[in-house]
C-alpha cells in the first residue's frame, strides 16, 4: 500500500521520500562491473510490496549500506504470489521486507507461513512493514512465525531502517552460523564413526584426506603421510594421496612436492594445524613422537567456523590413526581365537555358509576334550591352555597331513580347523577327510606338556552338510546336538546329527516354554498317595506327587516334564512351590485331626543342590506353621551317590531344622552300607521296580529282602513303592516291610478327596 509521508518530528534529511525516479536512475557511475563482482557475496535482501514507490525508496534508502563488510542485493516482488515464486529459487536470502497488506488483507501473513511452513526457511530474517496500522498481526502470530521485527511505514525513518535491516542480517548471519556449526560438527561425529569402522591403513588414510575436503568444501587434492619422530621429509611415509600429488600415492617422502614439505614440517614441529591463503597443513597427534599430516590445496581460505571443525577433526580422529595396527588386530581377534591362532566360532560360521553355498559335499566334526575342565582345575590355567596348544598342533598337522594327498582348492572346499569353544575344537572338511576314527587315533598317544606326559579322550559330534537345510549357525547347533548325545551315551564316542535329533530338540524347547507359561496360568497342581501301614491298614502319611494338566484336559508324564524343568532351572521355582503346596496341604490334614500324619516331598537334585535350598526350606516352614517332624523329603539313590561329601553336610543341616530323609528308588543304585551310615537318612524307599517282580521273580524278592535287612540293620524305617495287590502286601509283610503304598491302597488323590479318604479310612 502508498507510504505515508514521516511525521514532522523526523529529524532533518533522514525522512524516506518516495519521489518518481528510482535509484537506479542514478547508478550510471560507471560501477557496474564492480556491482556485479560483488552480487555473489551481498547480503540478499528481497522487497515484497505492491507499490512500486515503496521498492525504489527503499533501494535508495539502503543502497549504500554495508554490513559487516558486504553489502546488500535487492529481490523485488510485488504480490504475494511473485514472492512465492521467487522463494522456490532464492537459497540465500537474509531478510525479507514485507507489506502486511497487499493483494488481500492478510496477504503478508500468509507469505509468512509459507516461508517458514512450508519452504521450511528458518534462519531468514523477516521485517513487516504497513501503511495501515489497523491490520496489524497480532502478538501471538509475531511470535508464532519468528517476525524480527514490526514497523509502520510513517515510522520507518532512514536510519531506524538502517538499523533495522543491520540488525536483522546481523541475527541472520549468527543463526547461519550456529547451523552450519551443527552441520559441521554432525558432519565431523559422522566422519569419525566412518572412518573407525576401516580397518585398514589405506582405506583409512585416504577415508581422512576424503572427510577433510568435505569439511573444506572442495574436492580433494593432496595427501597424507606418515612422519616418525625426528625424521626428514624424505623418509616420510605417503599413506594415500590425490589430485595434482596423486603420483606421491604409496611413495616415499621424496615424491613430496616441495611447498607441501614445507608447510607440513611447520605444522609438525608446532604440532597443530597451519592454515594458509593457498593450502592447509592438518596435524594429526601421535603417542611414542610419532606424527600424522595431511596437505590440500586450497579452492579458497578457510574461514573460523571451518578452521574449529578442522581442529575438531584432526583431534578426534588421531586415534584412528594412531590405532589403525590395534583396529586390525581387533578384526583379527573377531574372527581367530587367541590362544592357538585358530579360526573362532564366528569365522567357522562363515566358513560354514560357504560351504553350503557351493560344496556342501562335507562334513563338521565337533571335537569335545573329555573331562578338560578337572585337567585345568587339577594342573593350573597355565598348564591347560599349552595342553590345548598341544591339541590344536596335532589336529593341525593332520589336517595338513590330508591335505598334501590331493590337490589344492579354493576356500569353498578347504580343510579348516577352528576353535569354538574352552575345550572344543571343529573339523571342516570333504565327507571322506573329516573320519572320526582317525580323529579319535590321534589322542591314543599322551600329549608331553612341561614335560609331563597326560592323556585325554575326546568325544565328537558330527554332521553331514549335505543332509542340512539350515544355515551355517544352525549346522554347528546340530553339531551340538550331535555331540551331547555322544557324550550321553559313553565319553571317547561319536554321534551323526539325524534329522530325528533335530525334532526331539524342538519339542524338548517347545516343552519348556510350554512348561513356563504352565506353570504362571496354574495348570502344574499336587496329587497325593497315601502312605500305610501294612499290620493294620492304618494311613500315617502320603507323598505329594506333580502334575500337569492341560487346558484340554490332558495330562503330561512327570517323567517328561520334570526333566525339563531341571535342565531349565525351573525346577527351582517349582520346587518351592511344591514344597509350600505341601505345607500347607500339611496343616490342613492336621486341622482336620490327623495329627500324626507325615507328609513326603520329592526334592531334584538340580534343587537340593541350590545354594539357597535350606533358606527356602526353612521358610516354608515357617510360612506355612507345618512341624519339620512332620516333613519328610525324598532323594534318589543316585543323588546320594554324587558329591558325598557335600551330600553328608547338607543332610546334616537338614538334619538340624528337624525334617527327615527318605532315599527314594532305594536299589537301583550302588550305596555301599558304610556310606549309607554316614548319610544320617531315616527311611528307605524300595524301587517299585523290584515290587512288580516280587511274586514271580526270584531276583525281585531277594532284592526287596536285602533291603528290608539292610534296613533293620542300619535301624531305618522302610516303606515299598507300587505295592497294586494283595499278594505283594502279603509278601512284603511277611518279609518285614512295615510300610507300603501303591494303587492297592489309593491312587493319588486331590486335597479334598485325601481328607475323605482319611475320614472314611479311620
Amino acid at each position: 500500500m502508498p507510504a505515508s509521508i514521516p511525521p514532522p518530528s523526523a529529524e532533518p534529511g533522514d525522512e524516506l521520500v518516495f519521489a518518481a525516479e528510482t535509484p537506479a536512475a542514478s547508478a550510471g557511475t560507471g560501477l557496474a562491473g564492480e556491482q556485479a563482482s560483488q552480487s555473489a557475496r551481498a547480503w540478499r535482501v528481497m522487497i515484497v510490496d505492491d507499490d512500486p514507490d515503496v521498492h525504489s525508496t527503499t533501494t535508495f534508502a539502503l543502497s549504500s549500506l554495508e554490513v559487516l563488510g558486504r553489502p546488500l542485493h535487492f529481490v523485488h516482488a510485488y504480490s504475494n504470489q511473485e514472492a512465492q515464486r521467487l522463494l522456490e529459487q532464492e537459497g540465500n536470502l537474509a531478510v525479507v521486507l514485507l507489506d502486511v497488506v497487499m493483494e488481500q488483507a492478510d496477504a503478508g501473513l500468509q507469505l509468512v507461513r509459507h516461508i517458514r511452513e512450508t519452504l521450511g526457511m528458518r534462519n531468514v530474517r523477516i521485517i513487516l512493514r504497513t501503511g495501515q496500522p489497523g491490520y496489524a498481526p497480532e502478538m501471538d502470530a509475531i511470535r508464532g512465525y519468528d517476525i524480527n521485527d514490526y514497523r509502520t511505514k510513517s515510522e520507518l525513518t532512514r536510519t531506524k531502517l538502517y538499523t533495522c535491516v543491520a540488525a536483522a542480517i546481523r541475527a541472520y548471519e549468527q543463526l547461519r552460523a550456529l547451523e552450519d556449526s551443527r552441520a559441521g560438527l554432525a558432519r565431523v561425529v559422522r566422519a569419525n564413526a566412518e572412518l573407525m569402522a576401516l580397518h585398514s591403513t589405506d582405506a583409512l588414510a585416504a577415508g581422512i584426506l576424503r572427510e577433510a575436503a568435505l569439511l573444506l568444501g572442495q574436492p580433494a587434492n593432496g595427501l597424507l603421510c606418515a612422519c616418525p619422530p625426528a625424521a626428514r621429509a624424505r623418509d616420510w611415509t605417503v599413506l594415500a594421496a590425490s589430485g595434482v600429488c596423486a603420483a606421491a600415492a604409496g611413495g616415499a617422502g621424496s615424491h613430496i612436492p616441495t611447498d607441501a614439505s614445507a608447510t607440513i614440517a611447520h605444522a609438525l614441529s608446532e604440532r597443530r594445524n597451519i592454515y594458509l591463503p593457498d593450502c592447509v597443513a592438518l596435524y594429526f597427534r601421535a603417542n611414542a613422537g610419532h606424527g600424522f599430516a595431511a596437505w590440500l590445496t586450497l579452492a579458497h581460505p578457510v574461514d573460523e567456523l571451518r578452521r574449529s571443525l578442522l581442529d575438531v577433526f584432526t583431534s578426534s580422529i588421531a586415534v584412528a590413526l594412531e590405532n589403525v595396527s590395534l583396529m586390525t588386530a581387533l578384526q583379527r581377534a573377531a574372527f581367530h581365537d587367541a590362544l592357538t591362532g585358530l579360526p573362532n566360532r564366528t569365522r567357522l560360521v562363515e566358513l560354514i555358509d560357504v560351504r553350503l553355498a557351493a560344496a556342501p559335499d562335507a562334513t563338521l566334526c565337533v571335537v569335545d576334550i573329555d573331562h578338560f575342565a578337572e585337567t585345568n582345575d587339577a594342573l593350573g590355567h597355565q598348564f591347560g591352555d599349552a595342553l590345548l596348544v598341544a591339541v590344536a598342533q596335532r589336529l593341525g598337522a593332520h589336517l595338513e597331513s590330508r591335505l598334501d594327498q590331493r590337490p589344492g582348492s579354493g576356500p569353498e572346499r578347504a580343510l579348516t580347523l577352528a576353535r569354538i569353544g574352552s575345550d572344543v575344537f571343529c573339523v571342516l572338511g570333504r565327507d571322506d577327510e573329516v573320519d572320526p576314527a582317525a580323529l579319535h587315533a590321534l589322542f591314543n598317544e599322551p600329549f608331553s606338556i612341561d614335560g609331563q606326559d597326560v592323556q585325554v579322550s575326546s568325544t565328537l559330534g558330527l554332521v553331514r552338510l549335505r543332509e542340512h537345510d539350515g544355515s551355517g549357525a544352525d549346522v554347528l547347533k546340530d553339531a551340538d546336538i550331535a555331540l551331547k548325545r555322544a557324550k550321553s551315551q559313553r565319553r571317547g564316542g561319536h554321534f551323526y546329527f539325524s534329522r530325528g535329533m533335530g525334532a526331539e530338540t524342538r519339542e524338548r524347547v517347545r516343552l519348556m516354554h510350554a512348561l513356563r507359561g504352565g506353570f504362571a496360568r496354574g495348570q502344574l497342581f499336587l496329587a497325593y498317595q497315601p502312605q500305610v501301614e501294612l499290620a493294620g491298614r492304618r494311613a500315617f502319611g502320603a507323598e505329594a506327587l506333580l502334575r500337569w494338566r492341560l487346558e484340554d484336559g490332558s495330562s503330561v508324564p512327570p517323567d517328561r516334564f520334570i526333566p525339563i524343568a531341571e535342565y531349565s532351572g525351573l525346577i527351582i521355582e517349582i520346587g518351592e512351590w511344591v514344597l509350600r503346596e505341601a505345607c500347607f496341604e500339611l496343616m490342613r490334614v492336621r486341622a482336620a485331626g490327623h495329627l500324626d500324619f507325615t507328609m513326603s516331598v520329592n526334592v531334584s537334585q538340580v534343587q537340593f543342590r541350590h545354594p539357597h535350598f535350606l533358606e527356602m526350606l526353612s521358610r516354608a516352614l515357617q510360612d506355612t506353621g507345618a512341624p519339620p517332624e512332620r516333613i519328610e523329603l525324598e532323594i534318589t539313590e543316585s543323588m546320594a551317590m554324587e558329591e558325598p561329601d557335600l551330600l553328608i553336610e547338607r543332610l546334616a543341616q537338614i538334619k538340624r531344622i528337624g525334617v527327615s530323609i527318605a532315599i527314594d528308588d532305594f536299589g537301583t543304585g550302588f550305596s555301599s552300607l558304610s556310606y549309607l551310615q554316614r548319610l544320617q537318612v531315616d527311611r528307605l524307599k524300595i524301587d517299585r521296580t523290584f515290587v512288580s517282580e516280587i511274586t514271580d521273580a526270584a531276583r525281585g524278592s531277594s532284592i526287596a529282602k536285602m533291603v528290608i535287612e539292610l534296613g533293620r540293620s542300619l535301624g531305618l524305617s522302610i516303606i515299598a513303592e507300587g505295592v497294586e495287590d494283595e499278594r505283594q502286601a502279603q509278601i512284603l509283610q511277611s518279609l518285614g516291610c512295615p510300610l507300603a503304598q501303591g494303587y492297592l491302597f489309593a491312587r493319588p488323590l486331590t486335597p479334598a478327596q485325601l481328607i475323605g479318604w482319611l475320614g472314611s479310612a479311620h
